[in-house]
């Protein structure tokens, strides 16, 4: 029995290398399968079956067809493995859409406010990296709520309490599939897209000035709002009260 890794593995370890070292950021797109093998000297399809792990694993989306949204993109960073096991654990329960949202209202509410209370302020360098991301006008809706999703996520690993963000990682893909599937209710996905890209920008404005009342309302409108209007059932009736 042979110990050597196979080709696949060696392009894996190489993309996250490239993800860990900022040579590769959240938004960017993977080079070609034809450059990967040619830089890397392996078969296409080793490059391919790379990629396919890299999306299990939540890092990328890909696209196919051809022009500049085709191919993966970057949505994520590597995430240790509590993350990982709370993803899969959420993944197999198949838990109703209503309960994912009522989670995330309480889980990023309390986000926002804690950030919102740190004393000497708090940087959102990767919150921000992806909103910066979110602004490119050629990614597809689903590209652009895979990189939301990540956002959301930044802001729990920004609290720095682990458990939270493991759990926020654990829902990544639950709230994915719900918000992607309501895109097919969103008459007019730019406004849309606008819409959300301002709510972002308006939570971390709220967070980085200590407003902790209003980090608080806008993350918890900014969800339940989408809720509303993505949803063919009515909203979840959860209230909040400025602390």
């Amino acid at each position: 029995m042979t110990t050597e890794p196979r080709a696949w593995e060696g392009v894996l370890a190489s993309i996250e290398a490239r993800l860990v070292d900022g040579e590769l950021r959240v938004g960017d797109h993977l080079p070609p399968e034809r450059t990967l093998a040619a830089e890397l000297g392996v078969a296409r399809s080793s490059v391919r079956e790379a990629i396919r792990v890299l999306e299990a694993m939540g890092l990328v989306r890909t696209q196919t067809g051809s022009g500049p949204s085709s191919g993966a993109i970057i949505v994520a960073r590597p995430v240790g493995g509590m993350q990982a096991l709370m993803r899969l654990q959420v993944a197999a329960s198949n838990f109703p859409v209503a309960d994912v949202v009522r989670t995330r209202l309480l889980l990023e509410t309390a986000v926002a406010v804690d950030l919102a209370e740190r004393p000497s302020g708090i940087r959102l360098d990767d919150a921000e990296q992806l909103l910066d991301a979110m602004d490119d006008p050629t990614l597809t809706p689903e590209e652009f709520l895979a990189l939301d999703a990540q956002f959301h996520l930044a802001l729990a690993d920004a609290s720095g309490n682990s458990v939270v963000a493991a759990m926020m990682a654990g829902l990544r893909t639950s709230i994915e599939s719900y918000v992607v599937s309501g895109l097919g209710r969103i008459q007019d996905w730019e406004a849309m897209a606008a819409r959300l890209r301002g709510e972002h920008r308006a939570i971390v404005d709220a967070i980085t000035s200590g407003d902790r009342a209003g980090a608080q309302s806008r993350i918890h409108d900014h969800i339940s709002g989408y809720y509303r209007d993505a949803s063919s059932v009515l909203p979840v009736p959860v209230h909040h009260e400025p602390r």
